[in-house]
C-alpha cells in the first residue's frame, strides 16, 4: 500500500524524533547530516551546483572510400534495393537529350515547358526511351516542382548499367 520511498521517509522522520539532539542545535540544513543513513537504503549523489559537467567532444565518424566513391555517382542503389539517378533537368529545350554525365548529376534537356508536369512527364518518357523499359518502371521520387531531382528505377538493371546507358545516350 506504501510506496518504498515514503516508507523510507517515515522511517527518517521517526530516526530524527528519537535523536537525542534536540532539533534547535541542529545547524546543518540537511536531514542527512543529522541522521545516519539505513542501513541497505542508497546513497545520494551531490554534485556542486558551482561546477559545470565536462563536455564530451563530437567524434568525426569516417565513412569508409567505397561508401564515398558510391555516393559522388549519380546512380545509386538505394536502401529498398532500387536504382536512383539523380538529375538536373533542363526545361524548355528544342529537344530532349542528355547533356552532361557528371560526378553528382545527370544533365538531361528536356523537350517541354516547366508547366502543369509536362517536363516531369517529358523526362520519365525520355529516360525511359533511354534505357529501355516501360515509364511505368521509372518513378519521380523527389524533386517535381525543382530542377534538381531524384528518379526511381524499379527494374532488374544494376547501377553500372544504368549510368552505361546514360553515358552513351550522351555521346
Amino acid at each position: 500500500m506504501f510506496s518504498r520511498s515514503s516508507l523510507t521517509a517515515t522511517s527518517v522522520f521517526i530516526r530524527l524524533f528519537k535523536c537525542s539532539q534536540p532539533l534547535g542545535a541542529v545547524t546543518s540544513h540537511r536531514l542527512s547530516d543529522v541522521i545516519p543513513p539505513l542501513p541497505g537504503a542508497q546513497q545520494i549523489r551531490r554534485y556542486s551546483r558551482n561546477t559545470e559537467m565536462p563536455k564530451k567532444e563530437k567524434a568525426v565518424k569516417r565513412q569508409p572510400a567505397a561508401v564515398e566513391a558510391e555516393a559522388s555517382c549519380p546512380v545509386t542503389r538505394d536502401k529498398s534495393g532500387a536504382v536512383t539517378i539523380t538529375v538536373h533537368a533542363k526545361p524548355g529545350s528544342k529537344h530532349s537529350g542528355i547533356t552532361e554525365v557528371s560526378a553528382e548529376t545527370v544533365g538531361v534537356a528536356i523537350a517541354a515547358p516547366p508547366t502543369d508536369g509536362e517536363a516531369n512527364t517529358e523526362l520519365i518518357r525520355y529516360l525511359a526511351e533511354v534505357l529501355g523499359l516501360k515509364k511505368s518502371h521509372i518513378s519521380l521520387d523527389k524533386g517535381s516542382r525543382s530542377r534538381d531531382k531524384l528518379l526511381r528505377v524499379d527494374s532488374c538493371l544494376s547501377p553500372e548499367e544504368v549510368l552505361r546507358r546514360l553515358r552513351q545516350a550522351a555521346g
